[in-house]
Order: structure tokens, then C-alpha cells, then sequence
């Protein structure tokens, strides 16, 4: 619909669209400008109260003679402020409301002039809790999308850097980011990723970022392994984009998502980069092989105890120590869901409570557990190790991908003893090798396609170029 020159009409339209009366949060104030008179819409709690105030005492003082024929002219002349357009479209011009941009109605003026003073409810800039570093930047992003753009740009202050807008959604109309640099990013993969997102008909991101990806990817869900990283981090995202990833930041959440993200993508950190080299290659291959050993250790000693002539003299102590009253393999995967309810349980339990309840959880779980008979005291040491080596690494999708390879493994293992442990090496290899990244490429490459330069990029942390000679 298009807006008429009447302000009457203007305004029977939006109060019947908008609910006015309804809706405590949406304000008009019907003022006079230059002898007409004029009707402001703005969503309570969007507005910077300061600066509608400056405006409007600016519009009182007008005179009939000031104003302009047309709202062009109005907007060129008296609306200072940085970020002002004009709609004709009522459709239009109800989103830019509900996003927070304040409409300014004039009578005999045929459009709405947007006013953007808008201000977001939004938290500090801190650490995030789950990407920490031990040495680095102590900022993080949070759920105003402006917030984590600025954070980028002050980081890469280079014209290259694009950050377009989109967004999807028929209901929430959710802004999306897509941030890249010119010259370094792949076109091919950024305008599939564009036409993606524009062929999008949902009617709400409710999960943000989550949704945007499952609609974007849609293909093989039943594989475990994640198709892309998430980081909550500004500097490894203004790393990435450097690298000639593409950054997709959802409004409401507090991650970017980068991709195209192989395996190796996923297992780095920010502590790689922010130790000297030999300290930032132990890191990685301790990670590396931390994570290999969540999925191995506790098939293989299950493999062990099913088959005790095979164990190796130096291996003796391995065995149990005390008599098995509940079948091993029952043991694993009662502790393996008990874990993750206790993890639920954390998240849900006020903070003034965790640590005494998981003092409770542990003396429970440990020594009473074992001495009631369900388990073996080997059982609870391999299932502690493998839960504390899963905080390792930070991506939460590639620590339930191994979690879930490993369940798998271990009941072919117990029911098929030697061919089972082999058919869940084989499959678990095969969810790795045969995944994709977004762009189609190999999701372990430098291995397939094998390339040894890259390898020892992936695996050995190198000097960091200085200077633009260094890196030629």
C-alpha cells in the first residue's frame, strides 16, 4: 500500500496494522511542524530518548514558511542526524518500525521519513565462557548485530572488508551479515551462499544461527560431524576472514559462523596463535591426539577385557581389580548418558548452587557407585578421563560427533568383539572421510587430497608473517 498525503489516512492505516492501542510498546506523538500537523511512530525501548527529544524541539520551532514542498527537501534540510531515508511503501516502512527505526509522518507529504536512532538492550563485550584463551583478547560478541560487526572492523581496517545485509524470515525478518574480504574470498561459494539465503521461506530463524545452517546445508544430516565453526571470538573470526573464510553473523546471537570449515578448521584455537610456535604446535597436536583418544580409549579396553589373553604383560594393571557384578559394556553407556545429564544439570542449576551439587554429583557418582556394585573403579577412571578430555577442544558439535562415533563403537565391540571394533574404526572413519565441506571440498583436507606443505601448516604451528615481504 502506498501512503497518502492526508496524515488522517496515514494514521487510521497504522492503528489499525499496528494495534496502537494494544500494544503498550508502540508510541506515536502527534506533533505540529512548520503549521501542519505530524504524527511520530517509534517502538518504546529501540530510541534514543535524547536525540528524538533534540528533533522534536527542532520541529516546534518551525515556521510555515520553512517548509519545503516536497519530504525530500524536508529530509535534506532538517533532519541532521546521519541515517534518514523515505518510504512510500507501507509494508516497507512497518519492518524498519518493528526493527526499531523511528517513522516521522508530515501531513501533505505522500512518504514516511525513517529516522535511525535506534538502541539495542545488549550486554558487555566480555570473555566468552566457553572460548577462553589463556593468553589474548578478553572480548566476545554478544546479540546486537552492530556490536559484533564494530568488533571486526576495529580488527581489519581495510576497504576490502565487505559486510552486506540480508535478511529471512517472513515473521521475524531476522538481519543477517555476511562478511568477507574482496580478493581473497571465493565468489563461487560466497554468491551460493547469497542465493541461499535469499531462497530461504521460513517463518522465523527460532534457533538463529542453528536454523540459517540446517537451511543453507540440508544435506546429510545423519552425519554427526560439524559442517561448520562457530566462535564466539572476534579475533579468530577477523583471522578467518583474513584466511578467505566467509563470516555469517545472525542478529540475537552471540557466534559467528565461519565456513567453508574442514575437521582441522574445527580443532584450532586462538591459544595456537597467541604462543610462540613450539609452544602453539604442542598445543595442537596435544589436542589432536587428546580427541583421537576420547573416541579409542574406552572401545579398545573394552576390546581388552573381553579378550584378556591378548593383553601384553606391561598392560597387567589394566584389568579389573575387584568383581564385575553389571556387564562392562552396560557400565560405559550408563555413565556415558549419566554424564550428560549431570552436564544438563549444570547448565539448568542456579549458580549459587553448582558447586556444592557438584561436590555431591562426584562423591555420589564416585565412591558410592563403586561400592554399591554397579561399577568397576576402572570403569569411572577411563569415563572421567574421556569426559574432562572432551573440554579439550571448544567446539561442542565435534565432541558429541566423537561421543556418538564412540557409543557406536562400543556396542559393535561388545556384540561383535574383534569385527565389531574394526566395522566401527571403518565407519567412523568413513562419517570423516566422506563428509563435505559446504563448498563440496574434502572435510580432511590436507590428508585427501594429500598435499605436504599444508600438512605441515595444519599440523605444525609456523612463524607468523610480519611483514607483506615475508609473506611473498
Amino acid at each position: 500500500m502506498k501512503f497518502s498525503q492526508k496524515l488522517s489516512d496515514n494514521m487510521s492505516f497504522l492503528q489499525k496494522t499496528l494495534q496502537a492501542e494494544t500494544n503498550f510498546d508502540v508510541v506515536y506523538r502527534v506533533i505540529h511542524i512548520g503549521g501542519r500537523e505530524a504524527c511520530l511512530y517509534f517502538i518504546d525501548g529501540f530510541t534514543k530518548d535524547e536525540v528524538l527529544l533534540r528533533l522534536i524541539q527542532a520541529f516546534t520551532a518551525m515556521k510555515p514558511e520553512d517548509m519545503p514542498k516536497e519530504a525530500h527537501g524536508f529530509s535534506k534540510k532538517y533532519l541532521p542526524y546521519g541515517e534518514v531515508g523515505l518510504i512510500t511503501d507501507s509494508d516497507s516502512m512497518i519492518v524498519q518500525l518493528l526493527m526499531g527505526i523511528s517513522c516521522l509522518f508530515i501531513d501533505g507529504y505522500d512518504s514516511c521519513l525513517t529516522i535511525d536512532c535506534r538502541t539495542y538492550p545488549a550486554r558487555g563485550v566480555s570473555e566468552p565462557d566457553k572460548d577462553k584463551v589463556m593468553r589474548g583478547s578478553r572480548d566476545g560478541f554478544v546479540e546486537t548485530l552492530i556490536f559484533n560487526t564494530a568488533l571486526i572492523r576495529r580488527r581489519i581496517r581495510d576497504p576490502k572488508l565487505s559486510m552486506e545485509i540480508m535478511t529471512a524470515g517472513e515473521s521475524s525478518h531476522t538481519d543477517i551479515a555476511i562478511c568477507y574480504m574482496n580478493g581473497r574470498v571465493d565468489t563461487h561459494l560466497l554468491n551460493m551462499i547469497k542465493d541461499r539465503i535469499r531462497e530461504l521461506h521460513v517463518d522465523a530463524l527460532t534457533m538463529n544461527q542453528e536454523s540459517l545452517a540446517e537451511c543453507i546445508y540440508p544435506h546429510k544430516w545423519y552425519n554427526p560431524f560439524p559442517k561448520f565453526k562457530f566462535s564466539e571470538r572476534p579475533d579468530t573470526t577477523a583471522a578467518s576472514i583474513l584466511e578467505g573464510s566467509i563470516i555469517i553473523l545472525v542478529d540475537n546471537s552471540p557466534s559467528a559462523m565461519i565456513l567453508p570449515s574442514s575437521v582441522f578448521d574445527i580443532i584450532e584455537e586462538a591459544d595456537d596463535y597467541y604462543f610462540p610456535p613450539i609452544t602453539g604446535t604442542y598445543l595442537r597436536l596435544s589436542r589432536m591426539i587428546i580427541s583421537l583418544l576420547t573416541l579409542l580409549l574406552t572401545p579398545t579396553w573394552l576390546l581388552l577385557m573381553q579378550n584378556p589373553q591378548y593383553i601384553p604383560k606391561w598392560l597387567e594393571f589394566i584389568r579389573l581389580s575387584d568383581e564385575m557384578h553389571v556387564a562392562l559394556i552396560f557400565q560405559l553407556l550408563i555413565l556415558e548418558f549419566a554424564i550428560d545429564g549431570l552436564r544438563l544439570a549444570a547448565v539448568n542449576t542456579p549458580s549459587m548452587l553448582t558447586t556444592p551439587l557438584s561436590v555431591i554429583a562426584g562423591i555420589v557418582l564416585g565412591e558410592y557407585s563403586v561400592k554399591s556394585g554397579w561399577f568397576n573403579s576402572e570403569t569411572m577412571l577411563y569415563m572421567a578421563f574421556v569426559t574432562v578430555a572432551n573440554y579439550s577442544q571448544a567446539s561442542f558439535e565435534l565432541g558429541y560427533a566423537l561421543k556418538f562415533m564412540r557409543i557406536i563403537l562400543l556396542v559393535l565391540t561388545s556384540i561383535f568383539n574383534f569385527w565389531g571394533f574394526a566395522a566401527g574404526l571403518i565407519l567412523s572413519v568413513c562419517a570423516i572421510v566422506f563428509n563435505k565441506t559446504i563448498a563440496g571440498k574434502s572435510y580432511i583436507y590436507p590428508l585427501i587430497p594429500f598435499s605436504w606443505s599444508e600438512c605441515k601448516k595444519r599440523f605444525f604451528r609456523g612463524r607468523l608473517p610480519h611483514t607483506l615481504k615475508d609473506q611473498s
